[in-house]
């Protein structure tokens, strides 16, 4: 039996390395006070919860509503973008909001006229080929007849389309597709809908907008938020109206070319091709160009071939000599990082980023710009791209092959620059 002290608790012998062995645990399941929840650890664990509420609220909330900010941002940036103009009406004592409804109309005007003359062109043409067509087909027939001496017949092919599974399928998804199409109409009128009106609020409202956000930040803050409010809108208007004067010049030169081809429906093309290839940066004059050369195709192929070789030499012309000269004082930005910036905006928000990257981007690097100190940069031809002459490949091999080869045990002559020499300035 153990032995007990005089409390009656069990003695605690040493060990012999002089060691005490620890207390052994105390008897019944009690924690103890040592052993009780710290009053703490409710408190962040409801904490803890109730923020991870809120941010799956919050991020709810967001993914609900990207849409509405997606629109509030393109009206924005289209605020932004007529800002100058009723300004300028402002200044002449007109009232704002009338400034900036007389501006939204005259967009609304020529933006109904464009799509009015490109739709009526896009149905005469598909009328045009649906009343062509069994001359088309009476031609590949008799081609195919010539070449591989076959007896095909127009009725046989027409009745073997009309009978294809194929043709009866697309019929039927064509239906049914017909309630998604108008779903999607009355979803893009109702969008379009929702930037105008926000725009149009932006815009009317611009100095009282401004007015609000100062209020709630200091003087000096409020000097940052106003400059970088006007860098934005010198940027984003000088790049709309830079871009307008391209796409005025880009349509009256293909407009010459296509009236020179006879080419049906010159004018509404020329416009297709200015906006076009203007408002999507780099490759828009290659994809606004695709349509004159369909339509030249239907009146000559050769045609085609005329409007591609314009259309190449023509970006050139534009991206070398006319895009320099206008956009200097703009959205002078590097051709490389408007592509960048295009392609980042259109994997961020899609088409509406292709359009308001560049503007962005401009009044990033300007407002940066006024914030980065610059230093002068050394006179060094290395600057330029240029390398020291005599020193290239060439010059070092030339310098090897005509070196004496040196002799073992020898040492090198006074004044060759030896190791160790008089001529390796050695004390």
């Amino acid at each position: 039996m153990a032995r007990t002290d005089e409390t009656g608790e069990i003695a605690r012998h040493g060990s012999p390395f002089g060691t005490t062995p620890p207390d052994p645990p105390p008897a019944g399941g009690d924690a103890g006070a040592n052993g009780r929840m710290p009053r703490w650890l409710p408190r962040a664990l409801v904490l803890a919860l109730a923020l991870v509420g809120v941010f799956q609220l919050g991020s709810w909330a967001f993914h609900q509503l990207t849409g509405l900010l997606v629109n509030i941002l393109i009206a924005f940036f289209l605020a932004l973008a007529i800002e100058p103009a009723v300004s300028w009406m402002a200044s002449r004592g007109l009232r704002r909001g009338l400034a900036t409804a007389l501006v939204f109309f005259a967009v609304i005007i020529v933006s109904a006229g464009f799509v009015t003359l490109l739709g009526s062109m896009l149905a005469g043409q598909i009328i045009k080929i649906v009343e062509d067509f069994p001359n088309y087909l009476d031609s590949v027939i008799n081609w195919i007849n010539a070449h591989f001496h076959t007896e095909l017949r127009r009725v046989d092919v027409q009745e073997g389309l009309l009978k294809s599974d194929w043709l009866r399928n697309y019929v039927q998804n064509s239906a049914t597709g017909v309630l998604d199409v108008s779903a999607q109409v009355l979803g893009g009128l109702f969008q379009l809908l929702t930037i105008t009106l926000f725009s149009f609020y932006f815009a009317a409202d611009g100095p009282r907008l401004r007015r609000a956000l100062c209020s709630v930040l200091p003087p000096a803050k409020q000097a940052e938020v106003l400059r970088a409010w006007e860098i934005a809108v010198i940027k984003t208007g000088g790049y709309l109206y830079s871009r307008g004067l391209m796409a005025l010049i880009s349509g009256i030169a293909h407009y010459i070319l296509l009236e020179i081809l006879d080419v049906p429906y010159a004018p509404v093309l020329a416009v297709w091709v200015g906006l076009v290839s203007q408002f999507i940066p780099t490759i828009g004059t290659y994809l606004a160009g695709a349509l004159p050369m369909l339509i030249a195709f239907t009146v000559d192929p050769w045609y085609a071939l005329w409007v591609l070789i314009f259309v190449v030499v023509y970006q050139q012309f534009e991206n070398y000599v006319l895009q320099p000269k206008l956009t200097a004082k703009t959205v002078d930005i590097h051709p490389a990082v408007a592509f960048g910036s295009v392609i980042a905006g259109t994997a961020l928000l899609g088409a509406v980023g292709a359009l308001i990257a560049i503007p962005a981007v401009a009044t990033l690097q300007a407002f940066l710009g006024a914030y980065v100190k610059r230093y002068d940069v050394t006179d060094d031809p290395r600057v330029h791209g240029h390398r020291e002459r005599g020193r290239g490949m060439f010059a070092r091999a030339r310098e090897l092959w005509i070196r004496p080869p040196e002799q073992p045990g020898k040492n090198p002559p006074e004044g060759t620059g030896g190791s160790g020499g008089p001529g390796d300035g050695a004390e």
